[in-house]
């Protein structure tokens, strides 16, 4: 029984850097209609920024930092120069765009910094402490705490401040939210600056694990997809439950389905996700729009 619950921790873990690109997609579909398929090189990039800052002598933490500030700079450039001008384009050519942005980044880390990869250090010390037989390490007790901040953060601003309130406006009908005097633009631009802020924090927690390079976030990014579509694409809560849902499915599956084996691994989240849909299509905090005739 030790095995499976610190197989539990291992998925929460890695689930909380899922849940975390998974919240960073649902904001900018929230807010936009569009799925990001470059959120998880954009948030390379900041990544290989702060490994920049270290290598020119900036603290670990000090370069974390101003690589988060430089994610939000990423966000709002990518969307004034790249998505604002197509926003009345088909959906086609939104996705081709996310794929061009994806394209363009990983182009960038690679012509900046090699297709090497790279060490980067953890934010938490290497040690740990038991329950019972299961092994907690610092990491994963880092790495929830981050998540819940994000969440805890995320609810309070959208919930009880005036630019939270505003950004749900312009993200539930742009028309009617001109007519009360809120900038549009202004929030949509924001919301892609603090969903790349929260994309880059996945980016800096994955990154000590499976070391940096431009291609470090491809299999992220399909983790963070099946977790927003698990918990559904308009719930920022979903993406959170989703996201350790799918971590611990992995976990879980990776060693108890033998026969899937390391490499098909990601079968059994998608699995999961597939049958969640069955039952409810929208997710399982997703809402299903109505529509008067």
């Amino acid at each position: 029984m030790s095995l499976f619950f610190q197989l539990v921790v291992s998925g929460l873990t890695t689930g909380a850097i899922y849940a975390a690109l998974a919240l960073a997609l649902v904001l900018i579909f929230r807010a936009t209609n569009v799925v990001n398929f470059g959120q998880g090189e954009m948030a390379t990039f900041s990544a290989y920024v702060a490994w920049q800052l270290m290598q020119w002598g900036a603290p670990l933490w000090l370069a974390v930092l101003a690589s988060l500030v430089v994610a939000f700079g990423i966000g709002i450039v990518t969307f004034r120069l790249i998505i604002r001008p197509m926003m009345s384009a088909p959906v086609e050519a939104i996705v081709v765009i996310t794929l061009g942005i994806l394209v363009l980044f990983q182009a960038a880390c690679m012509w900046i910094w090699g297709a090497e990869q790279l060490s980067f250090p953890s934010l938490f010390p290497d040690r740990g402490f038991d329950i019972g037989e299961v092994r907690v390490l610092s990491s994963a007790i880092g790495t929830l705490t981050i998540l819940l901040i994000i969440a805890l953060a995320m609810g309070f601003i959208f919930r009880f401040t005036r630019l939270g309130l505003s950004m749900r406006a312009a993200a539930f009908d742009h028309a009617r939210s001109v007519l009360v005097g809120v900038n549009v633009e202004r929030m949509l631009m924001l919301g892609w600056g603090f969903a790349a802020v929260i994309g880059a924090l996945a980016a800096t927690l994955i990154a000590p694990r499976l070391f940096l390079s431009p291609t470090m976030m491809t299999p992220i990014l399909f983790y963070g997809l099946a977790a927003a579509t698990l918990g559904g694409w308009d719930s920022p809560l979903g993406a959170i439950v989703g996201g350790l849902a799918v971590g611990v499915a992995e976990s879980l599956g990776a060693s108890y389905l033998s026969f899937i084996g390391a490499d098909m691994r990601i079968a059994v989240p998608i699995a999961l996700t597939l049958v969640i849909l069955l039952v409810k299509p929208v997710g399982l905090f997703g809402s299903y729009k109505v529509t008067k005739l």
